[in-house]
């Protein structure tokens, strides 16, 4: 009996040295970084462990993560197939930075990225090593397509991110000033037209047509158009295939090099190895990183030979030589095709946006839930706006030119509160779309299923006791006004 209370006490010692510890590294954290973090402000965590799907605290805690390094990590954490891929690099005594002087690593890499090229790239490929970020990478095909055609202004679509840096930043959706015409990305929920579906993504793309070929519209011919296939922060917006078509016919007919951003599609990720795959879209550019390193920093340009017009160091970075990303991203490439997780990807992102489709009609305040393969997103509204549409009204609202309620105003204050809850729940989600309103799923490509439906009844339990917590206060608040 005394072992057995002396048994107890450790661990409620080391429960709450546990706790110190965890609650120490936060507060530290918070009085030492930079205020520009931002993960670290939704998720309150201390990761220490973490294998596969799951993450394990400081505080001892598990949680699933669906937030994967934003997508980075394709087979998860701590594959054994990633690891073994660095410790043999390690072990072999190679030099891990080494600028870009080719090595036995890189080679190995590039060739299984070429394996898994679009068919119509692959064969007259080029492959530029930079920095190590997807911002890097959006970088030198804007100065690459820019030096190519002698242009300099660029097309890209309202909703869209491709980085931090400056050149990036002028083509995301966040933009103040910039050389970038901005276009209308095709969606359901909030078509610019207030149509959505094929119609409203046809009209884009005349507009597309219409500025492109107006002499007096202001915008000369661009030295390139950049597109995500599926815009992931700009809130889980997957482009139609036909779109898609229409954007590749309507450059390829105005010499205009087409840049597929598949920074955070790629890999398997929406059900193909890369997005543009849905469509059948060869574009001349892409640009690629996140997934690519097998979760270490990695980004290349991948584009059409004949546009291979640098000088020798026009584009450099010292760290475009990353032997263990390159190492890493080579079993993970490797291990996506050899064991058909794009496949797999698409037929469990399927079964679960099924599943998650009835969020929107038990609850008010899910607008519209959307995605392609494992990149899912719950848009969360203002239930008790019940407006005159303001754009598509796909989905349960009906649309304009049927006279249906349009979509209702975005509650980043909801998704918020989803996430939280989320969390305390052990699941770990991200957040985006215009006002941050978008509960984002990024689960790896590795998931069971099994964890998927735990991953599942976690987030419907979630926005379940939001959708009550905010109906309760509702009614509190109505009573108190029928009282006073």
């Amino acid at each position: 009996m005394a072992g057995s209370k002396s048994a107890v006490a450790s661990l409620k010692r080391a429960a709450e040295e546990a706790h110190a510890a965890h609650e120490g590294i936060l507060r530290r954290q918070s009085a030492r970084e930079s205020a520009a973090r931002t993960y670290a402000r939704a998720l309150p965590i201390v990761p220490v462990r973490a294998r596969g799907l799951t993450i394990e605290g400081a505080d001892g805690r598990r949680y699933l993560d669906c937030l994967s390094g934003a997508g980075t990590l394709a087979l998860g954490h701590n594959h054994p197939v990633v690891l073994e891929a660095i410790r043999k690099v390690l072990d072999s005594g190679a030099p891990l930075h080494v600028l870009d002087l080719a090595t036995p690593v890189k080679d190995a890499f590039t060739t299984e990225l070429f394996r898994t090229l679009p068919a119509g790239l692959a064969d007259r490929a080029r492959v530029q090593f930079c920095g190590p970020a997807g911002t890097d990478a959006v970088e030198a095909a804007f100065k690459l397509v820019r030096t190519a055609t002698g242009r300099s202004g660029l097309l890209a679509f309202t909703g869209a991110y491709h980085g931090m840096t400056a050149g990036a930043l002028e083509a995301s959706g966040g933009a103040t000033d910039g050389r970038v015409a901005r276009l209308p990305f095709p969606q359901d929920y909030h078509c610019p037209f207030g149509i959505g579906g094929e119609r409203g993504a046809e009209l884009g793309a005349r507009w597309t047509e219409s500025l492109l070929d107006d002499a007096k519209s202001g915008v000369p011919l661009p030295a390139g158009m950049i597109l995500e296939p599926v815009q992931g922060e700009g809130g889980v917006i997957p482009a139609p295939d036909a779109w898609m078509r229409r954007m590749r016919a309507i450059t390829a007919d105005r010499s205009i090099p087409l840049i597929a951003d598949e920074v955070q599609t790629g890999v398997g990720r929406t059900g193909r190895f890369w997005a543009v795959e849905h469509s059948g879209v060869v574009p001349d550019v892409m640009v690629l990183s996140k997934a690519i390193g097998g979760s270490l920093p990695l980004a290349v340009v991948v584009y059409r030979d004949d546009l291979d017009v640098w000088q020798p160091g026009a584009h450099a970075g010292t760290f475009r030589g990353n032997q263990l990303a390159m190492a890493a991203g080579t079993a993970t490439l490797a291990y996506v095709r050899e064991h058909r997780l794009a496949e797999r990807a698409g037929t469990l992102g399927a079964r679960m946006l099924d599943q998650l489709g009835p969020l929107a009609a038990e609850f008010p305040c899910v607008g519209e839930v959307r995605g392609r393969g494992l990149m899912i997103g719950v848009e969360l509204v203002r239930p008790e706006e019940d407006c005159e549409a303001v754009g598509s009204g796909s989905g349960n609202f009906g649309s304009l030119d049927t006279g249906g309620v349009g979509p209702r105003p975005a509650a980043p204050e909801l998704a918020a509160a989803v996430q939280r809850e989320c969390l305390r729940r052990g699941l770990i989600v991200e957040l985006g779309g215009r006002h941050a309103s978008v509960v984002r799923l990024l689960p790896p490509l590795t998931i069971s299923d099994e964890q998927a439906s735990a991953v599942l009844d976690r987030l419907a339990d979630a926005v379940e006791a939001v959708a009550r917590g905010r109906a309760e206060r509702s009614r509190g608040f109505q009573r108190s006004e029928r009282a006073g």
